[in-house]
């Protein structure tokens, strides 16, 4: 913002930068402002390009009359008489916050056996395939334990519709990337916690939609846990950002991702479970968020991951012993 000058006074010392855009920063020259009787405008700052631009920005955000030029030495911003002080306040101010280290979350050290839980997953998902496709005890596996809306009392439809699929491609799909999205998470918080947060988190999301979807709604498919795990590695990473001294956009980045990729992976035709896929990716999210806060994953013990892991098998098997029983 251009203005018209007579003179210029110096604020800083020839030489002196103020270190805002440097991994380690250095002190704020402690010059006291001084101008010259008679003068119009003042340097509040001379030094490199990029930092003469910085405080640039800084002094419009607060409505600060300014200008930015070049010299033969360096560039140089400079401000009205009347707003030296002001912009010397702001300038300084913001050199102070910006030269607080930030934090780097700590790292996580990944697990190994990560494959133990996608193999138990891979597992479940054919050999009910399987039974389903040979209808095993002489049972319609898929309408005794498809996820219909309305029927509150068969919770088990919530666990049992994570097993079932409708054809080859729909369970090579949710093979691929249930394994992928499951090691991930198995490799942050052990195979057990992580199968048995990506199952709750998934039978918690379907049993959610029993509860609001229309009466005549069915659905089956693991695409909910996929999407869980996708959830629970966005709400994880998402809360170890947010304490960083970064811009939002920079620490929410983790969930915009995981938006992008719900947006992506899980809209589609009509015969695609939109509303299980978001609030598999919703609890998901809130899980993760719950395990950083809680700093889950720096807690994984052999025996937790055990009990975590047959509790997780144990669910499954109890639901569709249900399933089988009250259908029989």
């Amino acid at each position: 913002m251009p203005f018209g000058t007579s003179g210029e006074s110096c604020l800083f010392s020839h030489g002196v930068e103020i270190q805002a855009l440097r991994p380690h920063w250095g002190r704020v020259a402690n010059v006291e402002p001084h101008q010259e009787p008679g003068e119009g405008s003042a340097v509040v700052f001379r030094g490199t390009r990029s930092l003469c631009h910085e405080f640039s920005l800084v002094l419009e955000a607060k409505d600060i009359e300014h200008e930015t030029r070049q010299d033969e030495r360096s560039w140089i911003l400079s401000v009205p008489s009347a707003v030296l002080s002001r912009a010397h306040d702001e300038i300084t101010r913001y050199a102070a916050e910006r030269s607080v280290p930030r934090r780097v979350p700590d790292a996580i050290k990944a697990r190994p056996g990560a494959a133990i839980g996608a193999i138990a997953y891979v597992s479940i998902l054919l050999l009910t395939a399987y039974c389903a496709g040979n209808g095993w005890f002489g049972a319609d596996w898929l309408s005794i334990g498809d996820l219909q809306a309305g029927a509150p009392g068969e919770w088990w439809r919530a666990v049992t519709a994570l097993t079932l699929h409708l054809d080859q491609e729909h369970l090579l799909g949710n093979l691929l990337f249930g394994v992928l999205a499951g090691m991930a998470a198995a490799r942050l918080l052990g195979d057990g916690v992580a199968w048995a947060s990506i199952l709750g988190a998934a039978a918690l999301a379907n049993y959610m939609e029993i509860l609001i979807a229309p009466v005549t709604y069915r659905a089956v498919g693991a695409s909910t846990a996929v999407f869980a795990a996708l959830g629970l590695l966005a709400g994880m990473a998402w809360r170890s950002r947010l304490t960083l001294r970064e811009r939002l956009w920079y620490r929410s980045a983790p969930l915009i991702a995981g938006i992008c990729l719900l947006t992506l992976l899980g809209a589609g035709n009509a015969h695609v479970d939109v509303l299980g896929h978001a609030l598999g990716f919703i609890f998901g999210t809130a899980v993760g968020w719950i395990y950083a806060r809680a700093d889950v994953p720096n807690h994984r013990g052999r025996r937790l991951q055990i009990l975590a892991g047959a509790g997780a098998a144990l669910l499954v098997g109890v639901a569709w012993l249900l399933a089988l029983t009250v259908d029989g």
